[in-house]
């Protein structure tokens, strides 16, 4: 599972206008079902500019290589952002867990570690990801 989240994604809203805001949301979505390919996975809006990915039998090495790529590519829309503290261009956070499901209790608790590791993505500087497994 990744979580996403757009980095400085108010001060963009507040520099560029909501119009923008929605355009830039659409872009990325658009962008994501471009690299997401394989039909088991599933990619959804979970706030305001999160995003989650859930990627049913996929190792740890494919989750950490995979949000490598949604990074890199999602940064190389030079989408521009000269409000962000860390890139002239929107960049984005990710937490990634990956889930052994005889080791998880409930569905909230990958969610709540995925959401943890997106904010100690955010939390070392944004424009990165964190990962971990349950």
């Amino acid at each position: 599972m990744i979580m996403l989240d757009i980095d400085y994604f108010k001060n963009y809203n507040d520099t560029y206008g909501h119009l923008a805001g929605d355009k830039c949301l659409i872009t990325i979505a658009c962008k994501l079902k471009t690299i997401i390919e394989r039909g088991s996975d599933i990619i959804a809006r979970y706030g305001g500019e999160e995003f989650i990915i859930i990627l049913p039998d996929t190792d740890e090495e494919g989750a950490q290589l995979l949000g490598e790529r949604i990074r890199k590519e999602i940064e190389s829309l030079a989408i521009p952002h000269f409000t962000s503290n860390i890139s002239e261009f929107v960049t984005i956070s990710l937490g990634i867990v990956t889930v052994n499901s005889n080791n998880l209790t409930s569905q909230e608790d990958a969610l709540q570690i995925v959401d943890e590791n997106l904010y100690r993505a955010k939390n070392s500087g944004r424009n990165s990801s964190v990962f971990s497994s349950i």
